[in-house]
C-alpha cells in the first residue's frame, strides 16, 4: 500500500531550506486526522504558503491521493532554494504540483481569489527582532518578528481572500503568538475554529488550528458529525484550553 504521507528519506534537503521538524510533524499529523473529512471535503484547489522542503504539500497530495482525483495543489515560497527542494521533493513521490517562488501569494491573489478550498501554513512563527523578518534563505522560514505574528498577521487577510466559501485553513501556531487572540480576528472576519492537534516540546508548545468560514444558517453548515462545531461550540471552549495551555501545561 502506498504511503499517506511523504517519505522523510524522499524528502530533499538545502542548507537554506528548513528541514522536516516537530512543527512539520504536527500539521501533518492534523490533516491525517482530519483526511475523512478532507475526502468529503473533496477539493479543487489545495495550496501550502511557505513550502519549504515540500514535506507538507507532498504528505496532503498524497493522502488525498486517488480518492480525490480532481484537487489540484499548489505551493508558495519566498525562497527560490525552497521552490527546487519542493519540486524534487514532489519529484522524488510522483506528485505532481505548480510550486511559485513569491512572498505568500504575490501575483496570484487575482488568479486564485475565493478558489481555494484547502490551505496549510506552517508560517515563520519565532519571535524575532522584526529586522530579521523577511531575510534572505533559511531566515525567512522561522524569523516571525515580534511575539512572532509579523508575517502570520500578513498571511491571514491574504488566506481570507484565497479562501473559497467552504475554504479550510490549517495553521501552525506557537503559544507566544497568541493563538487565542488569532481565533478572535479570525472570528471577526466569519471564521470558526478549532485545534486539531496540540504538542508541546522541550523547547515551545504548538498548536495547530483548522479555520472555516461559519456562515448564517441560511448559509451551507458542515454537516453534522463532521467534526465541526458552531462558532460558540468550538472557538470559546478552545479558548479556555488555549488560555490553560499558555499557563504552561499541555500533553505531548
Amino acid at each position: 500500500m502506498p504511503s499517506r504521507i511523504a517519505q522523510i528519506r524522499k524528502v530533499c534537503s538545502h542548507p537554506e531550506v528548513y528541514d522536516p521538524c516537530d512543527d512539520s510533524f504536527a500539521l501533518v499529523d492534523a490533516l491525517l486526522a482530519d483526511r475523512s473529512n478532507l475526502l468529503e471535503h473533496e477539493p479543487k484547489i489545495c495550496m501550502e504558503i511557505g513550502c519549504g522542503s515540500g514535506y507538507v504539500i507532498t504528505s496532503l497530495a498524497l493522502m488525498l491521493g486517488k480518492e480525490s482525483p480532481g484537487s489540484f495543489y499548489i505551493a508558495t515560497d519566498v525562497n527560490p532554494d525552497a521552490v527546487a527542494t519542493t519540486q524534487k521533493t514532489l519529484q522524488a513521490h510522483e506528485v505532481d504540483a505548480e510550486v511559485v517562488t513569491c512572498d505568500i501569494a504575490s501575483g496570484l491573489e487575482h488568479r486564485l481569489a475565493g478558489m481555494v478550498d484547502v490551505m496549510v501554513v506552517n508560517p515563520p512563527y519565532v519571535p524575532t527582532p522584526e529586522d530579521e523578518v523577511g531575510g534572505d534563505g533559511i531566515t525567512a522560514a522561522w524569523a516571525g518578528g515580534i511575539d512572532g505574528r509579523t508575517v502570520i498577521d500578513r498571511i491571514l487577510p491574504v488566506a481570507d481572500n484565497l479562501l473559497s466559501d467552504k475554504g479550510w485553513l490549517y495553521m501552525v501556531t506557537l503559544t507566544t503568538n497568541n493563538p487565542s487572540q488569532i481565533c478572535l480576528k479570525m472570528k471577526e472576519w466569519g471564521y470558526a475554529s478549532r485545534i486539531i492537534v496540540q504538542r508541546s516540546t522541550e523547547e515551545e508548545s504548538l498548536h495547530i488550528i483548522k479555520f472555516w468560514r461559519d456562515f448564517p444558517s441560511s448559509r451551507s453548515l458542515p454537516r453534522p458529525g463532521s467534526g465541526h462545531l458552531g462558532v460558540k461550540g468550538s472557538l470559546l471552549s478552545q479558548l479556555s484550553r488555549l488560555q490553560f495551555w499558555g499557563s504552561g501545561s499541555g500533553s505531548s
